[in-house]
């Protein structure tokens, strides 16, 4: 008989920990969770792990996924109290729907390439799972807790997908044009609900010209904040040197220290 892994022995030790926690004898924060707690939880522990991902940490990383892993677990454990499911019956379904998403790894079909794995995944998605429904709606499976830039980009692949779409990047590049002249014209009329409007429409045509470069806006955007909140630190930090503060200076003198950051061992621009 095969004696257990490593990995088996921490998965059980930790799944023999969450059960302690919710145990009678246990911790009385973690009795009184629900699953509406933990679903919130995992979302700041799934946003702590891409912050992981940007960093140069392994160890960083790797505790992060740690808090992630726990969380789900804990949910698991909460379902399986209430006779719903246990963590068998998670592993066995997310098994069985890889291996029947993968035909041509688990089974005889041959690929091309990558496109034709999406378009596989696709196809069994919709034939297989959803029963070869293919009315379904182009926000289904999406979940509504996702980011309204995530979303927006998942919706208007779905659509293209289908062929609601432009023949390539010339054109979302001429609705980003067309788009920018209304906010212009919203912003000169000073019109707030247009303005808003028309602010929504342009960032939803960017979200498309992104897909077209086959770049994730999320993470785009997420780069572009973090630089930001780098650069505008060093300002920060530099004034605080000298005994002030942004709202003590002027627009040239951060301007300047803006530039000193971009140009710094480490900047983006640099590396």
């Amino acid at each position: 008989m095969n004696r257990p892994t490593d990995v088996e022995v921490k998965f059980l030790e930790l799944l023999d920990l969450v059960e302690k926690l919710r145990s009678p004898d246990g911790c009385p924060w973690d009795q009184a969770q629900q699953k509406g707690d933990i679903g919130r939880y995992l979302i700041e522990e799934a946003y702590e792990v891409l912050e992981a991902l940007e960093g140069p940490s392994p160890d960083h990383l790797r505790e992060e996924l740690g808090d992630l892993l726990f969380q789900i677990l804990f949910l698991a454990r909460i379902a399986e109290e209430a006779g719903e499911f246990s963590m068998a019956d998670i592993l066995e379904g997310i098994t069985e729907k890889m291996i029947r998403r993968h035909p041509h790894v688990f089974g005889n079909t041959e690929v091309a390439g990558i496109e034709e794995v999406r378009t596989n995944w696709e196809r069994i998605k919709t034939e297989v799972e959803h029963r070869g429904d293919k009315r379904l709606p182009v926000s289904d499976g999406i979940p509504r807790s996702l980011s309204t830039l995530a979303k927006a980009q998942r919706i208007t692949a779905r659509a293209a997908e289908a062929g609601f779409d432009w023949p390539d990047a010339a054109g979302v590049l001429d609705k980003v044009e067309e788009e920018l002249a209304e906010f212009r014209a919203a912003l000169k009329m000073k019109d707030p609900e247009r303005m808003q409007d028309e602010a929504g429409d342009l960032l939803f045509t960017l979200v498309n010209l992104c897909r077209f470069a086959k770049v994730d806006a999320e993470t785009a955007l997420r780069s572009s904040l973090r630089k930001f909140i780098d650069r505008f630190s060093h300002i920060e930090r530099e004034l605080a040197a000298h005994g002030k503060s942004p709202k003590d200076s002027s627009l040239a003198e951060m301007d300047r220290l803006w530039e000193e950051a971009k140009q710094m061992k480490g900047s983006p621009e640099k590396r």
